[in-house]
């Protein structure tokens, strides 16, 4: 096995098909409501916090000011809950979490389901589905750049809410929002799981505050009622014309998370999300837009801070309070997305191995990424730092969840109709009708690009440069080692004559490698350097099982090739650390402390041959140096370990 080609041929979990278990299994009713409140703490965190701030962004942002009357009220309102309705509801909630990927979710598990490995359809042109897979990829790139603004603008404008109560402070609101940050960053480490329990209660709370003051005001003015004509909408762009297609562009900030909520199915499960969504998120949501149009209505000034203005005078400081937890609760929904995503970008094939440390015995999704973390967290400080407030970053907020919701719809469309058998006219009839809505949104998201949304974007290509890099690096590294030699050809020849040449010496040698059944390139080149060869030859290949623990019992499988040479497959559960050596012992009889283990290590040399351009060359050789160690992955003794070193030409 090599540094490199280690992950040469990616574990087949993601490779499979959708199937209803939401992957959590059959869940009691019990952890069905334990996980549902989970949920409101790390999946709903963004669509909940959106009334801080999307509202006031349609009417006062200064591409297309808008005059708060009754007319542009009612027909905002209107079409932030007829967009919920649609995209959320419908899309995300009914739609597209039917697509879960062996329970994963996101748009690159989605992706690799219409990939070729992933589809039933044998029959789509090679081409059609290459294409997709890298709109797919491009969608999880844009994901990335939208985790790194969603916590800045969450948090900054639940911070910003103190300039209400209190105007002084707010000089401290930029070092607020920044240690804020800071410590959201640093309990990722408990998990998913642990946050979820402790955020799930607080977001209970929001979402019935939420309700209340929305109830409170509303029925003040329950003239706000006529909203639910989609009418108003209707009328709304008429009326405003090209100022209400720009508007556009804030109107969206209703619905981000909606990719976040997908993303982290795997997490919790399809169940108990759609239970959380329709037990208290959309009825929330729905009262808390109500009652900021009501209060429009009535006070159309009140713009300025049209959420936290609902609330009494006295209670706005305990709803800032309120308001900046949920804000950093917010933020979970697409940490815990990245997360999510950047593991099966591993399990894939297109990123080089992170350390992965999972979080929990129950839930294999559960997961944290220590690299991707503070990556992630230097991001969201630089742009608190470089925009300075949540108007200015609400500019760079929504392109990046545009196009990759246009992206699933696409993707899911497809799916739909190669797995569930769906009939094509009607699949499309949808899909065409949801990415017209959705066409439109991205189209007036475009005008923000010279004023920061130009920043996912980067991001987005940047991430896809370093998707299809690996991706493609990986597929030439396989190529240039593959021997072509099975490991019975490779045996036979030693019997065959080849024994009198190679010198049998005392002692077991383990050559890991993750594709049974061949000869690792490190054992052909190991005997043909040194023209010696162990008497007892281990050839281990790990595989990673969907379960949390594998029984001892059933730990690995032996295959005896002759000649003293075994081919030996251990398999562990998801939250089992690799621990290739301890169990070689246990299960085989084999001493560590008198054995030599043997690792690929390529040298990655770039030149003219075809293959890559020459900077992706260079840039795959950083990445391949930059992975993480495979001894220590696989808690080898370091003194044992034998590094066969080539110089690889890409």
């Amino acid at each position: 096995m090599s540094d490199v080609s280690d992950a040469i041929d990616p574990p087949t979990a993601l490779a499979g098909h959708g199937a209803d278990h939401g992957g959590h299994g059959h869940a009691s009713q019990g952890s069905i409501v334990a996980l549902a409140v989970g949920a409101l703490g790390v999946v709903f965190g963004d669509l909940g916090t959106s009334p801080l701030y999307a509202i006031r962004e349609t009417f006062e942002s200064h591409h297309h000011r808008l005059a708060v009357d009754e007319v542009n009220v009612l027909g905002a309102i209107s079409i932030a809950l007829w967009t919920l309705v649609v995209i959320i509801a419908v899309k995300y909630v009914l739609l597209v979490m039917r697509a879960d990927n062996h329970g994963e979710g996101g748009i690159l598990a989605l992706t690799a389901l219409v990939s070729p490995a992933g589809s039933t359809d044998r029959r789509a042109p090679v081409a059609r589905t290459g294409a997709l897979v890298l709109l797919g990829l491009f969608g999880t790139a844009l994901l990335f750049g939208d985790g790194m603004i969603t916590p800045a603008i969450s948090v900054l404008s639940a911070v910003e809410g103190v300039k209400v109560v209190q105007p002084d402070l707010e000089s401290w609101v930029l070092p607020a929002a920044i240690a804020i940050i800071v410590g959201l960053f640093a309990i990722q480490r408990f998990g998913t799981g642990l946050v979820g329990k402790v955020f799930g209660p607080v977001m209970v709370l929001w979402f019935g505050t939420m309700a209340v003051l929305g109830t409170a005001s509303m029925l003040r003015n329950p003239e706000i009622l006529q909203a639910f004509n989609p009418v108003h909408g209707v009328r709304y762009f008429t009326t405003n014309t090209t100022k209400g297609f720009l508007s556009m562009g804030s109107l969206f900030l209703v619905v981000t998370g909606g990719e976040a909520l997908y993303a982290d199915m795997g997490h919790f499960g399809r169940r108990p999300i759609k239970v959380s969504w329709f037990s208290m998120v959309l009825p929330s949501l729905v009262l808390v837009y109500l009652g900021i149009g009501a209060l429009l209505l009535r006070d159309p000034h009140a713009i300025e801070s049209p959420f936290f203005l609902l609330a009494p005078e006295g209670l706005r400081i305990p709803l800032v309070v309120l308001a900046t937890l949920a804000t950093v609760i917010a933020s979970q929904a697409l940490i815990s997305g990245v997360f999510s995503i950047t593991v099966q970008a591993v399990q894939l094939g297109y990123a080089p191995r992170v350390r992965i440390v999972n979080t929990s015995s129950k839930a294999q999704g559960q997961i944290y990424v220590p690299g991707i973390n503070w990556l992630l967290m230097v991001a969201c400080i630089g742009l608190i730092v470089g925009f300075g407030s949540s108007a200015r970053l609400a500019a760079a907020f929504g392109l990046s969840v545009t196009g990759t919701m246009f992206i699933t719809t696409i993707l899911f469309a497809v799916y739909a109709e190669r797995h569930f058998g769906w009939n094509r006219v009607l699949v499309w009839t949808a899909a065409g009708l949801i990415l017209v809505v959705e066409g439109a949104f991205l189209a007036a998201n475009l005008f923000k690009i010279p004023d920061g949304g130009w920043f996912p974007l980067v991001v987005g290509v940047v991430v896809l440069t370093v998707l299809t890099t690996w991706k493609t690096g990986r597929r030439l590294v396989h190529e240039r080692l593959r021997s072509g030699t099975p490991l019975e050809t490779f045996v036979a020849g030693l019997a065959r004559g080849r024994s009198k040449s190679v010198v049998r010496v005392d002692g077991t040698a383990v050559f890991l490698y993750s594709d049974p059944g061949s000869t690792p390139p490190a054992l052909l080149a190991h005997v043909r350097s040194s023209g010696a060869l162990h008497r007892d030859v281990y050839v281990v290949a790990v595989e990673t099982a969907s379960s949390p623990m594998v029984p001892a019992s059933q730990r690995e499988s032996v295959t005896d090739v002759g000649g003293g040479v075994r081919q030996v497959t251990l398999r562990y559960g998801f939250m089992e650390e690799v621990q290739v050596a301890t169990d070689l012992e246990s299960h085989l009889r084999i001493e560590p402390a008198r054995t030599d283990y043997f690792l690929g290590r390529e040298t990655i040399r770039s030149t003219d041959r075809p293959g890559m351009a020459r900077w992706r060359e260079h840039l795959f050789a950083v990445l391949a140096r930059n992975a993480s160690d495979v001894a220590a992955h696989y808690h080898l003794p370091d003194d044992r370990v034998v590094e066969i070193g080539q110089r690889l030409e890409l």
